[in-house]
């Protein structure tokens, strides 16, 4: 299978700014989100392809390695190693499940040993404030656990595993063939003791000779400062337990991030709007808008005019590869009265004819028509 361009994948060209990068994955992750499109294995499968794209193009380093190399360049190794040439034959699937963990696939085995535990997937919805400032949270996760009865072995109390007969305790079966280039060995996981090397007479009664049961825990995620809504936490070893003390697996924690009324973010700045007077914008005056800390007074200058923005530095949200933070642009709305009452509508007519202006005559009332057509 050919190998997909993973610019192609965000919908970006290859000299893509950061900013650039971020709005496509901010984009595409909003269309695909599991969330969006439950029950829908091709968009799961694509948000976790573009997961992967802007996991690597982010990093400098990784994008650097990737534009001169393509993906061997990323995963490292030399052409023809177990895991390029699954990719090679898989394409993008086998390289997030090679390079980056099943994902709620099944477990990779490695040649011997206790089998990995399957990866899972999670959501966790964060407010702005959380997101914008990184926050510590609690989020109830029903996984697979070791068993407690048999201490993950599988076997019952008392009695212990033995070395499987079939894999003489390595946990693989090898086969040999010949072909035009010689003898060519293969191996595969030994179905008998589940790759483990070792079978169980007596299985645990509680855990039914896996070494893990199902249990419900309070799991603490901290989320960093500047996560975006869609953005992905890989929490390794904090998947479900592996199969009789296997380690376990990946636990991959979606994020997102709800929508704060009084603000709209973009990368990392945030917009807000700070209304004033026709007289207040005229003289000008001191300003009330709401900040991430709170309310916060702003000048608002002699002569300002409707859409004027006004910046405030780092005021926005912060960082999440670097220091500092996002700016604050306020964007200055004139509010325009509706309903004058007889004073300020004869104030105001008097300005106008101070300055030269013309406006639109009075609207004479229903009495006043009626009294001048007798």
């Amino acid at each position: 299978m050919a190998e997909r361009d993973l610019y192609e994948l965000l919908g970006v060209a290859r000299n893509a700014s950061d900013d650039e990068l971020k709005r496509a994955y901010r984009r595409r992750a909003r269309e695909l989100h599991p969330d969006t499109n439950p029950d829908d294995p091709q968009a799961e499968s694509e948000f976790k392809q573009v997961s992967v794209a802007y996991e690597i193009l982010s990093d400098p380093q990784r994008r650097q390695q990737y534009d001169r190399f393509g993906l061997q360049g990323v995963m490292g190794g030399q052409p023809g190693g177990p895991e390029w040439q699954a990719f090679q034959e898989g394409g993008l699937g086998d390289l997030f499940e090679a390079f980056f963990g099943a994902m709620g696939g099944a477990a990779r085995r490695g040649p011997s040993g206790p089998v990995p535990g399957p990866d899972a997937e999670v959501t966790l919805r964060l407010s702005l404030l959380d997101a914008a400032f990184g926050s510590e949270k609690s989020l109830d996760v029903r996984l697979p656990v070791a068993c407690e009865s048999c201490g993950a072995s599988g076997a019952a109390p008392g009695t212990s595993a033995v070395t499987c007969p079939d894999c003489g305790g390595t946990g693989e079966l090898r086969r040999v063939r010949q072909s035009i280039l010689g003898q060519v060995v293969s191996s595969t996981g030994c179905p008998t003791c589940h790759a483990t090397g070792a079978t169980i007479a007596s299985p645990c009664a509680t855990c039914h000779g896996e070494g893990r049961t199902t249990a419900t825990s309070t799991l603490v995620v901290n989320v960093p400062a500047g996560v975006e809504d869609g953005s992905t936490m890989r929490l390794t070893a904090r998947g479900p337990a592996g199969f009789r003390g296997g380690p376990n697996g990946t636990l991959y924690v979606h994020l997102g991030v709800e929508h704060d009324s009084r603000f709209e973010r973009v990368g990392d700045d945030l917009h807000v709007v700070g209304s004033v007077s026709i007289a207040q914008a005229a003289l000008g005056t001191v300003a009330t808008v709401a900040t991430l800390e709170g309310d916060e007074p702003v000048d608002i200058e002699r002569g300002t005019q409707p859409d004027t923005v006004i910046r405030l530095r780092q005021r926005g949200v912060t960082h999440l590869r670097g220091r500092g933070r996002g700016d604050l642009l306020v964007h200055v709305e004139v509010q325009v009265p509706k309903d004058l009452d007889e004073e300020t509508e004869t104030m105001l007519r008097s300005l106008a004819a101070h300055r030269g202006e013309s406006v639109a005559e009075p609207h004479a009332g229903l009495f006043s028509r009626l009294r001048t057509r007798h």
